[in-house]
């Protein structure tokens, strides 16, 4: 992660300078990762791609305001969230989504073998469903750590909290997604979460 954060920073650094083309290169390099926030966020293909549209022409528009290019990915995220979260706020409402939307998930660079395996079957669909049903505050550090795979300190600093808020909020969804499981009759071979 160091590397990339160096590597990030450089292309910051180049597109301050002048380079235009190095803002191309952190958009190839981010693109799918944001999508793929998105997407989790809504499980709606539309929206995870005009989230992710949004937040590089935001993050275009304002990396001239970003403090420390080595946090890049960090503050990247940060907009991400805050334009889901506006995006809640304008419909006014809980996204709800079909099962057929959630069969058909897309894939991304950033998908990891385990998540390919999952995809194939339901469990997919029935854990976006009960992502849904938690607040925005606990789904998106969810999604953060055990999707994203950024840390506990990554995540305190993308959402502006601090790191105990952080972990209980990962604690209260997990604990909230297991008792959806519970209701749902789905066995412990589908979904492993720890109280």
């Amino acid at each position: 992660m160091q590397n990339d954060n160096m590597e990030d920073a450089r292309l910051v650094e180049d597109f301050l300078g002048g380079n235009h083309q190095a803002f191309n290169v952190l958009v190839s390099r981010w693109q799918g990762k944001i999508h793929h926030f998105a997407y989790r966020y809504f499980a709606c293909s539309d929206d995870a791609a005009e989230i992710t549209q949004k937040t590089f022409i935001k993050a275009y528009q304002k990396l001239d305001t970003l403090d420390d290019a080595q946090k890049f990915s960090s503050w990247l995220y940060r907009i991400a969230n805050n334009l889901c979260l506006d995006e809640l706020k304008r419909v006014g409402r809980k996204r709800a989504t079909s099962y057929e939307a959630l069969k058909v998930a897309p894939q991304s660079e950033t998908t990891t073998s385990a998540d390919s395996e999952v995809l194939r079957n339901e469990g997919l669909v029935l854990l976006h469903k009960a992502l849904l049903q938690l607040p925005n505050e606990q789904r998106v550090v969810v999604i953060m750590k055990e999707y994203e795979g950024l840390t506990f300190p990554e995540i305190a600093e993308v959402l502006d909290e601090p790191i105990n808020t952080v972990k209980s909020r990962m604690y209260y969804g997990l604990k909230a997604l297991k008792k959806t499981f519970d209701a749902w009759n789905i066995n412990k071979e589908v979904f492993t979460y720890d109280d």
